[in-house]
């Protein structure tokens, strides 16, 4: 079976990106390494087709379940104190980068 261009594209990019994603980043200082979305970006990518109350209502049941399994995460990890304040708002998204944190 033949795939379409785009999609033995698509195939060699799911393969090949988790080899690369745990390669270290060369030394240069220069060099931009990209950031994962962060789980709020995923909240607010599901919600963009929603309007008014059902798109807020969807947001913050999204970003609970968010907090939720950071805090899993920081649990799992054995993170404690200010660590793990910083640990979950950096893991959900809310750190401020954006200028508008969820509470």
């Amino acid at each position: 079976m033949k795939l379409p261009t785009a999609a033995a594209a698509s195939l060699v990019c799911l393969i090949i990106a988790p080899a690369l994603a745990q390669t270290t980043p060369s030394a240069a200082p220069t060099a931009t390494v990209p950031v994962p979305a962060t789980k709020r970006v995923t909240c607010l990518a599901t919600t963009q087709s929603l309007k008014g109350q059902d798109k807020r209502d969807q947001l913050q049941l999204c970003m609970a379940q968010a907090r939720v399994d950071c805090l899993k995460q920081a649990i799992d990890q054995k993170v404690v104190g200010e660590s793990r304040k910083a640990f979950i708002k950096t893991c959900v998204g809310t750190d401020g980068a954006d200028g508008a944190e969820q509470q």
